[in-house]
């Protein structure tokens, strides 16, 4: 699967989201200027929405920036909030 079609499933798979549903999240962690790692997030969505926010520096006034935000509860009973990119690969389970 290419890139752009595995964005377009997980942007696919995030719209359909539900509280209770049990999802599983492979993203990336960016380490340095040359190192990733791979990491999953197993949890069952307690919330997830699109987030407009002001995380760019300097930028023009009616710029709307918006992320897509999962809220998890982790088997533990932790919450975790996982901000979904370009790399993200989303799937019930």
């Amino acid at each position: 699967m290419t890139a752009t079609s595995t964005q377009a499933a997980t942007l696919r798979v995030f719209s359909e989201l539900e509280p209770g549903d049990r999802v599983e999240l492979l993203h990336e962690v960016k380490i340095g200027s040359s190192k990733t790692w791979q990491t999953r997030t197993t949890g069952t969505v307690v919330l997830a929405e699109r987030r407009r926010h002001g995380l760019h520096y300097q930028r023009n006034v009616d710029d709307k920036v918006y992320s897509d935000v999962l809220v998890l509860e982790r088997d533990g009973g932790e919450l975790t909030t996982v901000t979904l990119d370009e790399f993200s690969v989303l799937r019930k389970i």
